[in-house]
């Protein structure tokens, strides 16, 4: 066998070791194994909640237990009103996040290649992202009354700077060549944003979406305990109405239901991501 010979072996081994192409799971394995830490996981809190509830630290009223909760959640499930509820929560997610993208994106397309913006806005960007949704509520409500535009004003204001945040990180960390290369191609402005910039920067770009996405959750539910508005079932006015009337069972259970959405739309983004890193060739071989 000759040296050329040789190293053609060696390569093609290497590149079945790239490739991944030995013995591959089933589908019924690899949905026990991504099942299995979730089900253990659920488990391990059931157990401390009942605990909890055995060491009698609070009242049942107060703090009910796994089972009437879980009645309870069963119960709403199959209630018209619930599903009413829902759809308003989620609509007003999707309208706010949505608004929160398209501001974002403009404010970061712009403070990340204009210098002077940039030098004067890149702190105040930031300043806000980190400031308390809570706390625009008072404003919103003095600007927009008790009304839907005050919740969407301050989703906006909770997500949208986690995003600019997001696409000037993208932009930072794009290489020169790239850029030189859609120079090369003819590529100004739009176009250079359109076809280099934005592919370049998505990895940052998505993980300020999935940032800002948390924000917008988390500033809707406090919309919608603090604006009322009659005649708009919500999650957040069935958190308010639950606790006013002691209902325990009742309001752990909203709150299952607001968990259960925030972890449907974190492995929403999870699988982005990961196509996005297959993509780019930078997911992990399994073996």
């Amino acid at each position: 066998m000759t040296t050329t010979d040789t190293h053609a072996q060696q390569l093609a081994g290497l590149d079945a070791l790239e490739l991944g192409t030995g013995h591959r799971a089933g589908l019924a394995s690899r949905l026990w194994s991504g099942l299995w830490p979730i089900a253990s996981a659920v488990v391990i809190v059931l157990a401390i909640w009942q605990a909890v509830v055995w060491a009698g630290w609070w009242p049942e009223y107060v703090f009910a237990g796994p089972v009437t909760t879980l009645s309870e959640l069963g119960h709403r499930l199959g209630d018209p009103e619930f599903y009413t509820a829902l759809t308003v929560t989620m609509r007003r997610a999707v309208t706010g996040f949505a608004l929160a993208i398209a501001v974002g994106l403009v404010v970061g397309a712009l403070v990340s290649r204009i210098g002077p913006l940039r030098r004067a806005t890149g702190s105040l960007i930031t300043g806000l992202q980190t400031m308390p949704s809570i706390a625009w509520f008072p404003l919103a409500i003095l600007l927009f009354g008790l009304s839907e535009s005050a919740i969407l004003f301050v989703v906006v204001l909770g997500a949208a700077p986690s995003i600019a945040n997001g696409l000037i990180a993208g932009v930072d960390y794009t290489p020169p060549i790239l850029l030189r290369a859609g120079h090369m191609l003819g590529f100004r402005r739009i176009s250079l944003y359109r076809h280099v910039i934005l592919p370049a920067s998505l990895p940052s770009f998505l993980a300020g979406l999935k940032q800002g996405w948390a924000f917008a959750w988390r500033s809707l539910m406090a919309g919608e305990l603090l604006v009322i508005i009659a005649n708009q079932a919500s999650l957040g006015e069935q958190l308010h109405y639950a606790r006013e009337l002691a209902d325990s069972p009742g309001l752990l259970a909203t709150m299952i239901v607001i968990l259960v959405i925030g972890i449907v739309v974190d492995r929403v983004f999870g699988v982005a991501d990961g196509a996005l890193r297959r993509r780019w060739g930078l997911h992990q071989v399994s073996t």
